[in-house]
Order: C-alpha cells, then sequence, then structure tokens
C-alpha cells in the first residue's frame, strides 16, 4: 500500500512541475531556491521522493565530474536523501566555484560541489515530500519578480512606506505590505489601484485592510492599514456551474414542497383524524393515505404562494441593490423547513465587493424587502380576520402559537382582543401564517452571526471584531433557546455547517460606512431580538396572549 501511495504522490508531482519548469525556468546554472525538482527513486530498500537542484535542461547535468590537481575523477552527487540533508541555496553550481577538501586518504585538495547542510530530523522524509507536494498543487503565488517590481514602482515617500511583508490569504498565496500610510487613506488607496494596472496590467487584486495585530492606532486617526496583494484567480469567486444549478433548482422544488406543506398543516382541525394521529403521536407507525391530504392542497395552495413570494421578493432585493453597484451574486440555494416553508436562501456574492458600504446596502436590500412584503400580508391578514365576510377563508390555529414572538404576539393581541386570543384556538386568515412566516425567517437571517445577512450587515458596519462579539453572543442566545423557540436548535445547526464563516473582506475594507448605515442595522438587529424572543409565560397570562395553564 505504501508503494502504491509514492507511486502516486511521485506522478502527481513529477506531471505538475514538468510543465512549471518548462514553462517558467531558463537555462541555467544558477536558480533559486523555489526552482527545485522532486525526483522519485523506487527502490527496494525506500520509496521516497528525492530533491534535486536542476543544474540545466540536459538530463546529463544530474551528474557533474570535477577533475582534482592529481588527474583523479571525483563523482559529484546532486541527488540527496530528503530526510537527511538539504541543499546549501547560497552556493552556485557553476563550474567555476570550487571548494577545496581534504578527502579520506590524505590532505589532497581537490575540486568538489557546493556542500549541503542537514535536515532538520524532526520531519520526516513523508512530511518533507507532502510539504513540497502541498506548495506544487496549492494556489499559485504571488510572482517574486512582480512583488519587487509592484514595491519598487507603487509604494514610496508620498503613498506607503513599506517596512515589512508577511503572507497573505487564506493559504499565503499573496503578500502582505506592512509600513506607515503618508496621506488619506482613500486616496492613496485609489493611487495605488491606478498605478498597479499600469504596472502589472489586469494580473492583480490590492486590498486595503487593518493591519493585523498593530500595536496603536494610525497618526493621522483611525486603524493603521497595510496592503494584500492576491492573484485575480485566486482571489475572486468562480463562475456557477452546471451542477450548482441543478442543486439550486432541487432545493427549490423541495422549498415547494415544504411550502405546500405548511399550508395543509394550517388546516390541521379539519385534517382526517388518522392523518392528524400519524402526524402527531410518536407511536404511530401505520402511515395514512396519503389520497385523503389531496382534498386539501387546492386550500393549501395561497398559503403557499405567500411564503414563495416572500422568499422570491427578498432575493430580488439582493440583486437589485447589487446591479447599480456591479456586483455579481450567485443563483440563490433555497433551504426548505416543513416549520416555515423555508429558512430562505445562501445567496454568494460572485465579485469581490469594493467597500464595506455595499456590503452593508447589498446586505440589508434583501430582508428589507422580504420584511416589507411579510408585514403588508400579516397586517391585512390580521385585518381579515376581523371581518365577517372572509369568514368561510380562516382557519383555526391553537392559541399558544403567538407565543412566539414577543412583537408579533403583541401586534395579534392588540388587533383581535383579548377575547380572541385568550382561548384554545384562535381564527386567523391564511395571510397571518405567511406574515408571520416571512417576519421569522428574515429575522432568522437578519442574525449577526457568519455570512447570515445580518452578520456580512454587522461586518461592513461595525467591522469584523465586533462580528465575532456579536456572533459568540447570538451562539449562546439560539443554545439556551432564549431567541427562535424550538427552532433555536436546528437554526443554529444550520448555520454553523453552512454560513459559519464570516464574508471574505472588500478591497477597501478599511473606510467606514456613514452613521445612519449604522444606525439602521442597530436598529434592525434591536427588531430581530424583539420578533424571535419568545413570550414567556407569565407576560403571556398577563396580557393574554394564548391560553396558559398552570400545573
Amino acid at each position: 500500500m505504501g508503494t502504491l501511495t509514492s507511486v502516486a504522490f511521485a506522478a502527481a508531482v513529477n506531471i505538475r512541475f514538468r510543465s512549471f519548469h518548462r514553462d517558467n525556468i531558463k537555462t541555467t546554472t544558477t536558480l533559486p531556491k523555489w526552482q527545485k525538482r522532486l525526483c522519485f527513486s523506487s527502490t527496494e530498500d525506500s520509496h521516497r521522493f528525492r530533491i534535486a537542484k536542476c543544474l540545466g535542461n540536459d538530463e546529463n547535468s544530474n551528474r557533474d565530474n570535477s577533475v582534482g590537481d592529481n588527474g583523479e575523477t571525483h563523482k559529484s552527487s546532486v541527488v540527496k536523501t530528503a530526510s537527511r540533508e538539504e541543499e546549501d541555496d547560497d552556493e552556485t553550481s557553476n563550474s567555476s566555484s570550487t571548494t577545496s577538501s581534504s578527502n579520506e586518504f590524505g590532505s589532497e585538495k581537490t575540486s568538489m560541489p557546493s556542500t549541503v547542510s542537514p535536515v532538520d530530523s524532526t520531519y520526516s522524509s513523508f512530511q518533507i515530500d507532502s510539504f513540497k507536494l502541498m506548495e506544487l498543487l496549492g494556489p499559485e503565488k504571488v510572482d517574486p519578480a512582480d512583488v519587487k517590481l509592484i514595491k519598487d514602482k507603487l509604494f514610496g515617500y508620498s503613498t506607503f512606506w513599506v517596512t515589512k511583508e508577511e503572507p497573505f490569504g487564506d493559504l499565503g498565496e499573496g503578500i502582505l505590505f506592512l509600513g506607515n500610510l503618508r496621506g488619506k487613506k482613500e486616496d492613496v488607496f485609489a493611487k495605488l489601484q491606478r498605478k498597479l494596472v499600469e504596472v502589472a496590467g489586469d494580473k492583480y487584486n490590492l486590498f486595503m485592510i487593518e493591519e493585523p495585530n498593530s500595536e496603536g492606532p494610525d497618526p493621522r486617526g483611525g486603524a493603521r492599514v497595510s496592503f494584500g496583494l492576491l492573484r485575480k484567480e485566486v482571489s475572486e469567486p468562480g463562475p456557477t456551474t452546471l451542477w450548482q444549478y441543478v442543486i439550486a433548482l432541487i432545493l427549490f422544488l423541495l422549498t415547494i414542497g415544504s411550502s405546500v406543506e405548511l399550508g395543509i398543516a394550517s388546516q390541521i382541525n379539519r385534517l382526517p383524524p388518522e392523518v392528524v394521529k400519524y402526524f402527531t403521536d410518536p407511536n404511530a407507525v401505520e402511515p395514512p393515505d396519503m389520497e385523503l391530504l389531496y382534498p386539501f392542497v387546492d386550500a393549501a395552495l395561497p398559503l403557499a404562494y405567500g411564503v414563495l413570494g416572500i422568499l422570491l421578493f427578498h432575493e430580488l432585493g439582493h440583486f437589485l441593490a447589487a446591479v447599480p453597484k456591479k456586483v455579481k451574486l450567485s443563483i440563490p440555494y433555497f433551504i426548505p423547513n416543513i416549520t416555515l416553508g423555508s429558512f430562505g436562501a445562501i445567496t454568494q456574492f460572485k465579485s469581490i465587493l469594493p467597500d464595506r458600504s455595499t456590503k452593508v446596502d447589498i446586505s440589508l436590500a434583501g430582508p428589507f424587502a422580504g420584511a416589507a412584503l411579510s408585514v403588508s400580508m400579516f397586517a391585512v391578514g390580521l385585518f381579515l380576520s376581523t371581518e365577517p365576510d372572509a369568514a368561510n377563508d380562516l382557519v383555526q390555529v391553537p392559541s399558544m402559537l403567538f407565543q412566539g414572538s414577543l412583537l408579533l404576539g403583541l401586534i395579534s393581541r392588540a388587533t383581535l382582543g383579548y377575547a380572541a386570543l385568550h382561548a384554545a384556538t384562535v381564527s386567523i386568515h391564511p395571510l397571518v401564517i405567511a406574515g408571520w412566516c416571512g417576519l421569522t425567517t428574515t429575522a432568522f437571517n437578519m442574525l449577526p452571526v457568519g455570512c447570515l445577512d445580518g452578520g456580512r450587515a454587522v461586518q461592513g458596519a461595525f467591522g469584523k471584531n465586533a462580528l465575532v462579539t456579536f456572533g459568540l453572543s447570538t451562539y449562546v442566545m439560539l443554545g439556551l433557546r432564549v431567541l427562535g423557540g424550538p427552532l433555536a436548535l436546528p437554526w443554529g445547526l444550520y448555520v454553523l455547517i453552512c454560513q459559519r464563516t464570516p464574508e471574505k473582506p472588500c478591497l477597501n475594507d478599511v473606510t467606514e460606512v456613514g452613521t445612519w448605515r449604522k444606525a439602521l442595522v442597530g436598529t434592525a438587529i434591536i427588531l430581530v431580538i424583539l420578533t424571535l424572543l419568545p413570550v414567556w409565560d407569565e407576560l403571556a397570562e398577563e396580557v393574554g396572549i394564548g391560553l396558559v395553564t398552570t400545573f
């Protein structure tokens, strides 16, 4: 098994590096350390990768015979065992460079190749080979020649004085320039972007971010900044694939089914007893005849249309806000859910955002659009619930459902009255359910965590550090079921699996948003908390929301 693994690793490395060597390495006798070749030796004793310095394009360059003063020929080995020795990168392999050393037979001086230094014994041969393989197969890094050129041409006394360079990016594939800013952040960044296009063309993306582990603020005010450089093919999101379209279509069809099922469940007082028993009794094993549900599908469609309309309106808000900013969005991936019809949708950014204001605007546009339609349905549904002419369209729901939201429960109590809600069941119009589910789904997606709409908005308005604080608080409240009630656990698991990672930084991730955007995000978070905060029993009994039974 080990032999097969070594052969597979060797084949992958050999194919990748031969292409890299042919395209990028010119014929030379002195090469930097990153231009090395991984050689494989399949002997009976060991199956290892060997690291050999490329002395030229000719295969015979792997062996160099140098003649000493006494005429004897000494064979120099340039292939060394990776687990014991490594090459000295500071010495060249030119034939004119010789090293005087004494051989084991005497004190003769002879011309020898460059010496090598031992590799740290803490790393095994397999570990070293793995490091080299990951370097070759990982994302393409910034060209060192381009780094030097960009550093010399872009930065300087009038823009940004570079004092240090560090790896940048998820896998260190970029370069982070640290130093001192010599002008207004926005003006310097705009100037550097123009110069970057002139120097390197359309090859790289330049990011202005807050300096990591900064010891203090910038003397000009605000946080200290640094500039990150990444290749465009590495930093920009890839296009949507055919399989992603197929997955999105399947999820949308499942969401239609879950919305129809929600409409059927809203008619629980009309469903056949055997159907109700099967879905409510955990001891029920024998499934009922599903044909019994067919007559209730038509009555379930208005509620399903309302839920789906809110979802589509939410996504339309995102796209309408992204178009003027020239930001591309992915196709939405709807998440079906039986209780609410849907948990919303996952929509990814398919282009790098220019600044934090754009992130806030696009993130808030969807929830605001969905909430506007949800509030309209909820208000119209409450009004129709009090009209005698609409009595035939009303459905009976348990009054305790109104205890799921403090804000919506109080609004329903004020509209329908004490007598209507202080009973076992309440007669309401299906639009009330659609609006309630829409507002609850919108509130869940506006929670300030990960790359949810709320997380993106908080990250854009207050910064990544604030998102970490908000996110931890949100996870704690969901875990304690302070927010969301019975839906807290499934929603928390969904976020941890699919949406926990914060959004990537904008090109200009330093310039803060305006005060009114911060106020808007703060107000939205407060409304989210009031919407997802359940009504505790004492308050429910006092104000008459639901029929509370005391044991």
